[in-house]
């Protein structure tokens, strides 16, 4: 007897559907599977065998064969043990094959029949809907995600024996709920640090500001002890609220991951911070069979490099296209996978190895040595960089000053505004932020008055720009307007917005 299950596969961030075809037969007793299997699947062979012999499922001795289709797509994961199962239980006619009929099911099995979790189920459920299924059957722990996906009704099982009986109709089970994983409003993340215990530093925490407000690209430069990572640190207080369209994205990078928070979905902005040691691979994603790295785990979020020249060059050049094109592809055999990648980076660095550069009187660095620490940090990777700015060493008086500073509260409902501005003039668009804007759009939506038109030419003429800082420039003047709640761009917004390139000439341009 033949018989299908329709199940899925995770192929970067997204699922293709996978048919779990089973075919018992007379014959010389046998087991092949085939579908161009990777090892985890074909050990589901005998994952499955045993656990349907502890979970009561006698099977005759029968030629049994098992496709995996299509077979051009190498299979991987752990996640087809229970649809191999049911499959093999509808083929030997255990279960109604009419039971099956727009139902997907997916789950490991242990030995002793029990359902296991398994990764990527958000995905899985969301390609299901597209796949005509509004079941699925699925891990009991895997079920909130599942439910988040509205038109799924999502089943919940423990073991193989619980499986077949719903399947045959004699147990019930009431589809899961994702009541409870929205509690948490969509915010920015709980920051360990609040603007209000940083001291002074009042033009850094503007130019961070106003990066976070429209989603820019920052880079902060300064001695050791200035305070460039405090202020990393609480960025996260204040980064706009997350839309329910948002969260599902990062919730689903972080469930093919395997790092989705128990039994509730991404509602806060992700922050990452990995370390100097981390590798070009780890950074973007890769392995035989492509994971996301730290650029898509970092999407609709920040991603934070401390100490940027101590990052491997290959590993920050990178960067270079994920920042420009806000996806990452990862080419194998097997296809391309693609990951988002739309995050602000957030950087911090000492100007010298010793980190008193400029500052001759403590700076014991040579010219030579500066060179090589600065040029670390390459032209086109300096480009894609919206605001550079200095963080300057504050001294004792301040920081003994009993004045009260701005707390992070304050400042998000700043930026909860002007993300509201975006969000209006945007609606219906592909843009989200004023950093996503596209030529077409800063044709639109940046333009110029006569005065301000010159002054973009002269500083493009002067300044030598390339088209890619022009842009970048135009869009993040376009933010501190909306900040100013101004409809056009005026000059002192693009003055602004040329000061936050100052350090860029005083330490690359200069040297």
């Amino acid at each position: 007897m033949f018989c299908t299950v329709q199940s899925a596969a995770v192929f970067g961030a997204d699922s293709i559907p996978v048919h779990v075809e089973a075919d018992v037969g007379d014959g010389l007793p046998s087991f092949a599977m085939v579908g161009f299997l990777s090892a985890q699947v074909k050990e589901a062979q005998e994952r499955v065998r045993t656990a349907m012999k502890n979970a009561g499922l006698k099977l005759e001795p029968k030629r049994v064969t098992v496709n995996l289709s299509p077979a051009d797509m190498r299979k991987c994961g752990t996640g087809f043990d229970l649809p191999i199962a049911v499959a093999l239980a509808a083929a030997y006619g255990k279960i109604p094959a009419n039971r099956l009929q727009h139902t997907l099911i997916a789950g490991e099995l242990s030995l002793n029949g029990a359902v296991l979790p398994i990764p990527g189920v958000l995905a899985i459920a969301e390609g299901a809907l597209k796949q005509g299924c509004d079941i699925c059957v699925i891990p009991e722990e895997n079920v909130p995600e599942a439910a988040a996906i509205e038109g799924i009704k999502a089943i919940g099982v423990t073991s193989l024996r619980e499986t077949v009986e719903y399947l045959k109709g004699n147990v019930e089970i009431i589809p899961g709920s994702s009541d409870g994983i929205w509690e948490e409003n969509f915010s920015g993340g709980n920051a360990a640090v609040d603007f209000s215990d940083i001291h002074g530093q009042e033009a850094a925490k503007r130019a961070i500001e106003v990066a976070v407000s429209g989603f820019h690209n920052l880079l902060m430069i300064g001695p050791p002890g200035s305070g460039k990572s405090l202020l990393a640190r609480a960025i996260p207080g204040i980064l706009p609220q997350m839309s329910r369209e948002e969260s599902m994205e990062i919730s689903k990078i972080y469930s093919i991951s395997g790092k989705l928070p128990e039994r509730r979905l991404m509602t806060q902005r992700p922050f990452r911070a990995p370390h100097s040691t981390i590798t070009p691979g780890a950074m973007t994603g890769g392995g035989r069979f492509p994971k996301p790295g730290e650029v898509s785990l970092a999407h609709n979020g920040v991603l934070f490099l401390d100490e940027l020249p101590e990052f491997s060059k290959d590993t920050l050049e990178v960067l270079r296209q994920p920042l420009e094109d806000r996806e990452i592809c990862i080419a194998r055999n097997g296809g391309i996978y693609h990951f988002p990648s739309d995050f602000m980076l957030a950087g911090a660095m000492n100007p010298c190895p010793c980190g008193h550069y400029p500052d001759l009187n403590k700076c014991n660095c040579t010219y030579p040595m500066i060179q090589r620490y600065l040029g670390r940090i390459s032209g086109p990777f300096l480009e894609r960089i919206d605001l550079t700015i200095e963080v300057k060493r504050i001294d004792y008086t301040m920081i003994r000053s009993e004045k009260r500073e701005e707390n992070s509260e304050t400042i998000r409902e700043r930026v909860r505004s002007t993300r509201k501005i975006q969000e209006m003039r945007y609606r219906d668009m592909k843009y989200r932020f004023n950093s996503s804007l596209d030529q077409s759009g800063i044709r639109k939506f940046c333009r110029l008055g006569k005065e301000e038109e010159e002054f973009m030419r002269q500083m493009f003429e002067d300044k030598h720009l390339s088209a890619r800082t022009y842009y970048r420039s135009l869009k993040v003047a376009r933010t501190i307007a909306d900040m100013e709640e101004s409809e056009n761009i005026k000059l002192i917004h693009l003055q602004e917005a040329f000061c936050y390139r100052n350090a860029n000439e005083k330490y690359w341009m200069g040297r």
